[in-house]
């Protein structure tokens, strides 16, 4: 798929998020939106997948480690075909199958997540799975910056890193908030690339909004074997819409009217000026 192709559909994401955010009342646009390239990059070319059959045996796998962005993850595999994107309006509410966490029913989503630091060692458990079974498929897990701060995150990557899991590719979304602030002062993970260096991982950095990035990288990480990966994607926190981005408010608030307007104005422009390029 071509970068244009991939750019519109992320556009397409970040307004299934807002819409989704904005009908709850609730949710984490910021953190979803600063993801939502890499979610398109994933569902839309690296992985092997069919909505059409969502339980294929030899699938690859995908688990949101930092389940609070499911709004990402949800409007991602509605417009992988998955599910209505007309559902993300029920983000949240009572009798919905989307809500405010991943959970294991929802068509598309491999693993139930919410508490932070819980989803890696599910995916490393599917990657060992893998290994022992002789499956081919590979494992992705999505972890926020402010997740490393959970312990479990650095026990899960001990055993991966010892057990030479090159099935796995762990992504670390790097927009430097979270919810208390900036992570190098609330408690820094950082160097996060030398930190997974030493628990014998390789280590990539990456733009998380240049497919070109993201494509050499996941490429990379394919290629890698003998060990797992970490792929470290710098981003922008509430990236797309204007009054969001890189704004420490925005890590679990809903817009009211007048913003959603604002932010869906915003996405409308990026929509048109993708049309224009696509013209050229």
């Amino acid at each position: 798929m071509n970068n244009l192709e991939l750019q519109k559909h992320a556009n397409d994401v970040r307004k299934g998020i807002i819409t989704g955010v904005h009908s709850a009342k609730a949710g984490h646009p910021g953190g979803s939106l600063s993801a939502a390239d890499v979610f398109t990059f994933l569902y839309f070319e690296e992985m092997n997948i069919d909505p059409k059959n969502p339980d294929m045996e030899n699938r690859d796998r995908f688990v949101l480690s930092k389940g609070h962005t499911a709004p990402g993850l949800y409007s991602a595999l509605a417009n992988r075909g998955y599910f209505p994107v007309e559902d993300l309006t029920t983000l949240r509410k009572l009798g919905s199958y989307l809500q405010g966490h991943p959970c294991i029913h929802i068509p598309g989503v491999d693993m139930s997540s919410g508490s932070l630091g819980q989803g890696i060692s599910a995916a490393v458990g599917m990657a060992l799975g893998a290994k022992m079974d002789q499956k081919d498929f590979r494992v992705y897990t999505l972890l926020g910056d402010g997740e490393l701060e959970e312990g479990q995150v650095w026990e899960a990557s001990m055993f991966a890193g010892f057990r030479k899991l090159d099935n796995l590719c762990v992504i670390v979304d790097n927009n430097n908030l979270q919810i208390d602030g900036a992570i190098d002062e609330v408690c820094s993970p950082y160097p996060i690339d030398k930190k997974f260096e030493a628990f014998n991982f390789h280590v990539i950095n990456a733009d998380a909004h240049d497919f070109d990035a993201l494509r050499v990288a996941f490429n990379e990480a394919r290629q890698t074997k003998g060990m797992p990966t970490c792929i470290v994607v710098h981003s922008l926190k509430g990236k797309g819409v204007s009054f969001m981005e890189n704004a420490l408010d925005w890590h679990g608030k809903a817009p009211n009217d007048e913003e959603f307007a604002v932010a869906m104005a915003d996405l409308n422009k990026i929509e048109k000026e993708l049309e224009k390029a696509g013209e050229a």
